[in-house]
């Protein structure tokens, strides 16, 4: 059985989607949420396979969810559930770690056969914009002045941030002390004039904005 935790505002939807993945057969609801705060909370503790995310939320996001839960737990996927479809929303996913987003326009067996997915490992981000987000970041010939103050290491640790690993899961890509990857983040965070790591898919769109003309 697929075990899946679901954070959502309106009751309505909350009850509708639990409806729609119990009916599949494979997949149990193990705890649901209307609140961001206390999803956080309680998400780690059901240790769900998958996390289904609302975006926006009265008291936060399902993106800052997704990245504070995969910090505690990286084995839990993340799916993000959006009302509308735009570059801010995916980036923000892909630097969080979600596995994919879907809107909520999605037809019931797409939504089950999404989570399937995402249960088995793959990702459901589009491979082409996550290439281009970190080719970007890697590509020092026409680097934005942002990225310019940063050395090597805080870029790479940029890098794999936009990749959706954890601070743990980078201390153990580059042999270092978590707490030294930490040190590396808070400083890169401030030299691109950033509090959190959602905020740097917010710089990502902007650096990434010619993308949508061509």
């Amino acid at each position: 059985m697929i075990r899946v935790f679901l954070l959502d505002d309106h009751e309505v939807v909350r009850r509708g989607l639990v409806d729609l993945l119990q009916a599949a057969g494979d997949i149990e609801v193990v705890g649901e949420s209307g609140s961001a705060q206390e999803a956080t909370r309680r998400i780690p503790a059901f240790r769900p396979d998958v996390a289904i995310l609302d975006a926006r939320l009265p008291d936060g996001n399902g993106i800052d969810v997704c990245r504070d839960v995969r910090a505690i737990d990286s084995t839990i996927k993340g799916l993000i559930l959006t009302s509308y479809e735009d570059d801010e929303a995916l980036f923000a996913a892909i630097m969080a770690g979600a596995s994919g987003y879907v809107l909520k326009q999605i037809r019931g067996t797409d939504l089950v056969d999404a989570v399937r997915r995402v249960a088995g490992g793959q990702s459901l981000l589009d491979p082409a914009v996550t290439k281009r987000v970190l080719e970007r970041i890697r590509n020092g010939v026409e680097q934005p002045q942002e990225l310019a103050g940063l050395t090597d290491q805080e870029r790479r640790i940029l890098e794999f941030i936009a990749e959706g690993l954890t601070n743990r899961e980078i201390a153990g890509r580059m042999f270092l002390a978590e707490k030294t990857v930490k040190n590396y983040v808070s400083s890169l965070l401030a030299k691109l004039g950033l509090e959190r790591r959602t905020q740097a898919a917010v710089l990502a769109t902007r650096l990434l904005g010619e993308h949508t003309h061509g």
